[in-house]
């Protein structure tokens, strides 16, 4: 496909997926309230847990109202995230054969609930995360925290996390129809362990090493674990086409 026509491909995916955000943030919007009061509760249970007072304060005059904008294209991101995971599949395969293209199926059926619980796992080890935010304040004062650098921070590690465990989604699927091998993975394992360890570090606001390598190891493992099924299948077809073709090349009877 010339040049042109994969960046028509890409604005056409991401208008579908921008319009599917959208219709979750309709969602968003209506139970605003509830999620709020989830995303700021790892915050005041630390700050409880030390005996101390922390809010979550919105210093602008319009800042409530923006806050309540990402909350519901946060809200829709997770939502429409078959509708998006769809679009960008159709995006990655669009010149494969039909029956190749029905694997977008078994995609999604694997990539959303990966995505999901790379949000859970973020959303599990978030207490740990805001602590920080926290253990500084003195006993009997209050620690007024700015209402966007905090639920901007919990979305973007929630959204973080789910992607990052896509990754090896991605690869497997792209190895089963033919795109990349899987010892092309295999030699950058190292770069996957360095940048898993970076991702964390940069994700994780805590100066603890072991955080840090608590969140690390899920993803560099899945990594791994997507570079062996990845070989595993290639070791599988080259086999059957060493029993279907004979060595000289020409076609087997």
């Amino acid at each position: 496909m010339p040049l042109r026509e994969h960046l028509i491909e890409l604005r056409k995916r991401v208008i579908l997926a921008a319009v599917g955000m959208l219709v979750g943030g309709i969602l968003g919007w209506i139970v605003y309230d509830p999620v709020f009061g989830a995303l700021q509760d790892p915050l005041l249970d630390a700050a409880a847990e030390r005996g101390v007072v922390a809010s979550v304060n919105f210093a602008g005059l319009a800042s409530a109202m923006d806050m309540k904008f990402k909350v519901a294209l946060f809200i829709g991101a997770i939502v429409s995230s078959p509708w998006w995971l769809y679009q960008l599949w159709a995006f990655v395969t669009p010149g494969l054969t039909s029956r190749e293209r029905r694997s977008a199926l078994g995609f999604l059926a694997v990539a959303v609930p990966m995505f999901l619980a790379g949000a859970a796992f973020a959303w599990y080890t978030l207490p740990r995360a805001v602590v920080v935010l926290t253990e500084f304040v003195p006993e009997n004062a209050t620690n007024l925290i700015d209402a966007q650098t905090y639920l901007s921070f919990v979305m973007r590690f929630v959204l973080a996390f789910g992607i990052a465990f896509l990754v090896p989604v991605l690869m497997v699927s792209l190895n089963l129809v033919g795109l990349v091998e899987g010892r092309t993975w295999l030699r950058g394992w190292r770069w996957a362990v360095l940048l898993s360890c970076v991702f964390s570090a940069v994700m994780t606001p805590t100066p603890d090493v072991l955080t840090m390598l608590v969140l690390a190891a899920p993803t560099a493992a899945l990594y791994m674990a997507a570079v062996g099924l990845s070989l595993l299948r290639d070791r599988r077809v080259a086999r059957r086409l060493a029993g279907t073709e004979p060595a000289d090349g020409t076609l087997a009877r």
